[in-house]
This record gives structure tokens, sequence and C-alpha cells, in this order.
């Protein structure tokens, strides 16, 4: 890891979310306000929602796995290169798979339910700080 990263990372916090979330793909999203992420595209709609708010969606199909949510609050968005290559290596170095979500002000992590704290071993271990 580089300093330039190092320093990032340094300065950077990590939270994790409360609840169990679902990748779920559906045909509507009647209230979207409701869920953590929409995403359409010309194939599909994907949802990610927690747990609770899986009646009140069609679902075609959905990954029967529950995650977790880890927001990182990045000291620097935009213009940390290799940022994400940096967390994603130490956590697939645990053997752990996460799925990755960026928004205009955060990076989230999710990871599957039962690997919560092995992921935050490895965020502490580069030096994140926890927030709760």
């Amino acid at each position: 890891m580089n300093s330039e990263i190092k320093k990032i990372i340094k300065e950077s916090t990590f939270k994790v979310e409360e609840g169990k979330f679902v990748y779920a793909k559906v045909s509507k999203v009647p209230n979207i306000e409701n869920h953590f992420l929409v995403s359409r595209d010309a194939d599909e709609i994907t949802v990610v929602t927690k747990e609770e708010n899986l009646s009140e969606l069609d679902i075609k199909e959905r990954n029967k796995d529950f995650y977790r949510l880890i927001a990182i609050n990045v000291s620097i968005p935009f213009y940390s290169v290799g940022f994400l290559a940096t967390v994603s290596q130490a956590i697939a170095e645990k053997s752990m798979n996460i799925l990755i979500v960026s928004t205009y002000s955060k990076d989230y992590i999710m990871v599957k339910d039962d690997r919560l704290e092995d992921a935050k071993s490895v965020l502490l271990k580069l030096g994140f700080k926890e927030l709760r």
C-alpha cells in the first residue's frame, strides 16, 4: 500500500449500518425511499434492501444470502486512486467476497452476514477508524 493510500485510509472512517440486507431482481419498486439502493439498466431492476422490506417488492429472483452494509467515509472521495482496490484486495486475502456500491460521498461494502466481524477486523488493520 502506497503512502498516499495509507494517509487517506488513516483519515477515513467506517460504520456498520443496522440490519441485514438482501439483493433482489424485481419487476417494479413501489416505494423507492424504503430501500438502500435501486439500480435499473436495460435488462433489469436490482434492489438492495433490508430484510423487512422484501414483502413490498415483486421479486423475480433474489440472492439467498444476507449481507451487512459497511459505510466507508472516504477522506478524499473521487481522487483516491487505488483506494477500493486496496480495500477489496485486503478483504479477498481473508477469503471473503464483497459487493461494492459507491455513492457521491461514500463507498459501501457489503459482506455476508456471517463474515462481518472478519471484515471489520481487516478494515481496522488497514488503519480505518470505526464509528459507532
